[in-house]
């Protein structure tokens, strides 16, 4: 493969950061402010922290149902968008609201009815830290003002979704950062009680998110619907549900796979989670700590999927031949910009856990996990890039096989075994589990490299 095949030249690298950098700045400004959030809690207790970190990973995978639900469209509404179709970007847009307004839906009926059953899943007291009736009391209260940030979050990625697929990632992006200001300044007020504010503790955490969900979902609608010239889409999305049947039918199948990708996905990583608990509250307790921090830096990587599914989704609507080179250049980009970020990330791994009012049992734990996600932090960047890749071409098929199904069909059963039947601690059997996606990045090489996924599909 030659040089010029994994470089770009400025127009570029211009073109690249002028996507990218929205979406990256308005993820690590809610990453960080989510981390200070985190911190804060982390400051009343471990068992609170512990509980509240449960509830996230719920939420987790409701989000990323959305995120999947809305996926199949999001493909066909950048490839409208490279070719000037505003009607087909209304249908994709439409057909977005429904969809996550019936996940919201579902989401919500499994929260109100089987809440309580799936947070015992998480709590068990085999370590020397945690106690396992408060941090399923604090999870409850959580959870109970978390049930009304569902619908807010599912109309917002609908709409930020579409914006960002027609080029608008500044204004999700402001939309952000208003929310995260929110949610800091109430966090602050609500958890601990200052100003006068009643000190709430875990609940003014999650009255704080909610507030920040639903001023980042009015910022974006008010804006989406107020400029009209520049989002033509829009005029006219709710006259109707109407969606051709030719169009339905094509984002049904294209959609699906990712649908049950994100779902099965995100429900592999609650599953893995659950494994990592068998031993001990303290495990939980730190793995929050970790990727709570690991996140902030995961921002590159993501931000660097979303970007190149926007990119090689419209040079695919406009039939560009360099999509495949291109493919190559996002790819290298995302995985030399993760291992600086991952040699940061090594460097305050020690640091980090230092802000929490925990054991030390729990704050020596979190350093080694969050060493071990720095390590592999240029593997994650490969295996996204190539995910985004094959998924901009619509081969969603092959990117649930290529996902979901490596998680279920190779981590979590090595995971099981790890820690069901093998008395390996617990950082072991993490970076095992971690190794194992090198199987995964190879066949993501082999995948792209065919350049079977180039195909225009509007």
């Amino acid at each position: 493969m030659k040089t010029n095949k994994l470089f770009g030249d400025f127009k570029f690298y211009k073109h690249l950061m002028a996507i990218a950098i929205p979406i990256m700045l308005q993820n690590g400004i809610t990453n960080f402010v989510n981390m200070l959030d985190n911190i804060m809690v982390g400051q009343i207790g471990t068992d609170q922290m512990s509980g509240v970190a449960i509830i996230n990973q719920l939420i987790f995978v409701f989000n990323l149902c959305i995120f999947g639900g809305i996926s199949g469209a999001g493909i066909f509404t950048a490839q409208f968008f490279g070719q000037q179709n505003h009607e087909g970007v209304r249908y994709t847009f439409r057909f977005k609201v429904i969809i996550s307004m019936i996940i919201s839906a579902i989401g919500m009926a499994v929260f109100f009815f089987f809440g309580e059953n799936l947070i015992n899943q998480y709590i068990h007291s085999n370590g020397s830290t945690g106690n396992a009736e408060a941090t399923l009391h604090y999870a409850k209260l959580y959870l109970a003002v978390m049930f009304f940030d569902l619908i807010p979050f599912a109309l917002s990625q609908s709409y930020a979704g579409t914006l960002r697929e027609c080029n608008d990632t500044l204004l999700p992006m402001k939309a952000g950062i208003a929310a995260v200001f929110i949610n800091l300044v109430f966090n602050y007020l609500l958890i601990y009680g200052k100003f006068g504010f009643p000190t709430l503790g875990v609940v003014g955490a999650a009255i704080a998110t909610v507030l920040s969900r639903v001023i980042e979902m009015l910022i974006i609608i008010i804006y989406t619907h107020t400029h009209t010239q520049r989002h033509p889409f829009i005029v006219g999305a709710y006259k109707s549900i109407h969606i051709p049947a030719h169009l339905l039918k094509n984002i049904i199948i294209k959609g699906t796979p990712l649908l049950f990708n994100e779902s099965l996905w995100s429900a592999g990583q609650t599953i893995l989670l659950q494994n990592y608990s068998i031993r001990g509250l303290e495990v939980i307790a730190a793995l929050n700590i970790s990727s709570t921090i690991s996140n902030v830096f995961n921002i590159v990587f993501i931000s660097m999927g979303s970007a190149t599914a926007i990119i090689l989704g419209q040079e695919l609507g406009e039939g560009r031949k360099e999509v495949k080179e291109d493919a190559y250049k996002l790819a290298v980009f995302a995985v030399l910009a993760c291992v600086l970020t991952g040699s940061l990330l090594y460097y305050v791994a020690p640091l980090f856990p230092m802000f929490y009012n925990t054991e030390d049992s729990v704050k020596q734990l979190a350093t080694y996990f969050i060493m071990i996600s720095a390590c592999c932090m240029p593997m994650y960047a490969y295996e996204n890039a190539a995910y985004f890749t094959i998924r901009s071409g619509g081969k969603t098929f092959i990117t649930f096989l290529f996902d979901s199904c490596f998680v279920w069909v190779c981590s979590i059963p090595l995971a099981y075994v790890l820690t069901h039947y093998t008395a390996l601690p617990i950082l072991t059997i993490f970076i095992c589990c971690q190794a194992i996606e090198l199987i995964k990045c190879a066949i993501g090489f082999f995948m792209v490299k065919s350049g079977f996924w180039i195909n225009q599909i509007t």
